[in-house]
């Protein structure tokens, strides 16, 4: 994606009136061509047989306002790990209704949450950098603490703060433990309940995944951070099941490629798998699982273009971005989406 640029004005700052009221281009690799449409064709571009694989992850309130060494700072709550810590970002107000990068830490430093309770910094994720820290909170049970004095993540490409049902995608299911996503699995904002109805009239299988995906923006020199992901038996069966009769699988969203992957064995057969994924999807390894990708557009430092080149390649990615660049499509969560087909 070499001397792509974003223009400004091309980011999504605020949801389209419609969830469904978006664009959707879509490349086929087997044509070598891309097309424009209206979000609302994508059931006329799949085929009957073709699955459609979906995260079911809910999206957290995940922005804590608190206090740390004499300062308002915002907490962004990641992933809570097996041991009952949780993987965090502090970061600082801007004064504008989001936030700012400040420097990570101290180690041992406690940030004084709502409700009185503490969330001690004990050691960061990577050595190499100070952005993610491991806390460990004390008086606090942190999903209770969002769902009471939390906001959705947001950052300041975005022109205000939107209620927590702005990011919840038709499919997000509440966890029984009250984990979820800190940032929305967004390739799925546009669909609706009555498309999910017409897709399903139309022989297109909806097959759950769930992957609770942690804070976006990671550093250059950030390995990806595990990540805890199911696959269940119901959905390993059904992708397995299409593609054996000729049906297309297609992820919706890079999370749903990561999990997919993550439970395929070399052969691209799926099992049933639960557990915890640092996988890279990338041109080398390729695909195994997966047929298929929509997904929104990504920025050209995006660790995730990586995964959409090793679903359409390099060539037909180019020629989709060029186009997008060209029609004027909108980036980021509130945006608009794009399809890479075989």
């Amino acid at each position: 994606m070499g001397g792509l640029r974003l223009p400004p004005e091309l980011v999504a700052a605020a949801p389209a009136p419609r969830r469904d009221a978006v664009r959707l281009l879509v490349g086929r690799q087997a044509a070598d061509e891309v097309t424009h449409h209206a979000f609302t064709e994508l059931p006329r571009l799949l085929r009957a047989g073709d699955v459609l694989v979906v995260n079911t992850s809910r999206t957290l309130p995940a922005a804590v306002d608190g206090r740390l060494a004499g300062e308002d700072v915002v907490v962004h709550f990641s992933t809570r790990r097996d041991d009952g810590r949780w993987v965090v970002e502090v970061r600082r107000p801007d004064g504008h209704g989001s936030t700012v990068r400040r420097p990570g830490g101290p180690q041992g430093g406690a940030v004084a949450t709502p409700e009185g309770g503490r969330l001690v910094l004990e050691e960061p994720l990577d050595p190499r950098g100070d952005r993610l820290w491991i806390a460990r909170p004390y008086g606090i049970d942190p999903p209770a603490l969002m769902a009471r004095h939390g906001r959705p993540i947001r950052y300041s490409y975005t022109e205000r703060d939107q209620p927590l049902a702005a990011y919840q995608t038709v499919f997000a299911t509440a966890s029984p433990d009250g984990t979820g996503s800190a940032e929305m699995p967004s390739a799925a904002r546009p669909f609706t309940a009555a498309m999910v109805t017409e897709l399903v009239s139309r022989g297109v299988q909806i097959a759950p995944i769930v992957l609770h995906t942690g804070v976006a923006s990671a550093e250059a020199h950030e390995p990806p951070y595990a990540e805890p992901y199911e696959v269940p038996a119901a959905t390993a069966w059904q992708v397995n099941a299409a593609r054996a009769a000729g049906g297309r699988v297609v992820a919706v969203g890079t999370t749903a490629v990561r999990a997919l992957e993550s439970a395929a064995d070399r052969h691209g057969r799926v099992r049933p798998a639960r557990g915890w994924t640092e996988l890279v999807v990338t041109p080398g390894r390729g695909v195994r699982a997966v047929d298929g990708l929509l997904t929104g557009l990504h920025e050209p430092e995006a660790s995730h273009l990586l995964m959409l080149r090793a679903v359409s390649g390099d060539r037909l990615l180019e020629a989709v971005y060029a186009e997008a660049l060209r029609g004027r499509y909108l980036w980021h969560e509130f945006g608009d989406v794009n399809l890479l087909l075989p």
